[in-house]
C-alpha cells in the first residue's frame, strides 16, 4: 500500500476502509487517484462513473473502467448488491437530488463510504457570522458564485440524515487537514468520512 504521505489523507483513510479484492464503485470519482490506488493496492475490481469528459479521459489513461454519466440520473443500470463499496468521496453534496442518490449507493453497494465537507467548521462560521459573507477555506475554497456545492450540511447534520434513513454507521472519522479530530468535531474538523452499511448487512 502507498505510505500515506504519497496520497492525501482522505484517500489512505477511505483505503483503510476497503477489504482487499472488493468490488468497488467510486461516484463523482475525479481524476481517478483515489480508485487508482484501491486497484493497485488492494486489488480491488474497481468502476467509476464521473461527469466531467474530460476527467473521464484521464481516467482512461490510468487504465480505470470509468464511464461518462450523471449520478443524479440514478443507478438503475445496477442490481442490488452488484459493489461491496460505493464510494462518494466529496461528490454528494454537489448532487441534486441527496436522497436518491444516498439510497442508490445503498442499495447498489453492501456499504457506502462517503466524505462530506463540514459546512460547520469554526473558520466557516467565524465568517459567515463577524464577515457576514459566504465561507472559503481550505476544503471550502469555492467562492460562492463559482461552487459546485449546492448542499451546505454539517457533520450533525449528516448523522441526523443517516439516523432518519436508518442507516448504520459503521465508522466515522472526522479530519482536519492530516489529522483526526476527536473533540468536538462539528466546530473543529473541516470534513468528515463515514463507513455506512444498511442495518441487514450488519451482523
Amino acid at each position: 500500500m502507498k505510505n500515506r504521505l504519497e496520497i492525501s489523507f482522505d484517500h489512505w483513510l477511505i483505503t483503510q476502509m476497503v477489504e482487499e479484492n472488493s468490488r468497488v464503485l467510486d461516484l463523482g470519482c475525479g481524476d481517478g487517484e483515489l480508485l487508482k490506488n484501491l486497484v493497485k493496492t488492494k486489488r480491488c475490481n474497481g468502476h467509476g462513473i464521473e461527469i466531467s469528459e474530460k476527467l473521464v479521459y484521464l481516467c482512461i489513461e490510468k487504465g480505470l473502467n470509468v464511464i461518462h454519466g450523471d449520478i443524479d440520473s440514478g443507478l438503475s443500470e445496477y442490481q442490488t448488491d452488484s459493489f461491496d463499496y460505493v464510494i462518494l468521496n466529496q461528490s454528494l453534496q454537489q448532487v441534486l437530488h441527496f436522497e436518491k442518490v444516498f439510497e442508490e449507493a445503498l442499495r447498489v453497494g453492501r456499504y457506502a463510504i462517503i466524505g462530506v465537507p463540514n459546512f460547520a467548521y469554526w473558520p466557516a462560521r467565524f465568517q459567515v457570522f463577524f464577515l457576514g459573507r459566504t465561507p472559503a477555506t481550505s476544503t471550502l475554497p469555492y467562492l460562492w458564485y463559482e461552487s459546485p456545492n449546492i448542499r451546505w450540511l454539517s457533520i450533525s447534520d449528516f448523522i441526523t440524515f443517516c439516523n432518519k434513513k436508518k442507516t448504520k454507521i459503521v465508522k466515522a472519522v472526522c479530519i482536519n487537514d492530516a489529522r483526526i479530530i476527536k473533540f468536538f468535531p462539528n466546530f473543529f474538523a473541516s470534513s468528515a468520512i463515514f463507513l455506512l452499511a444498511r442495518f441487514k448487512n450488519i451482523s
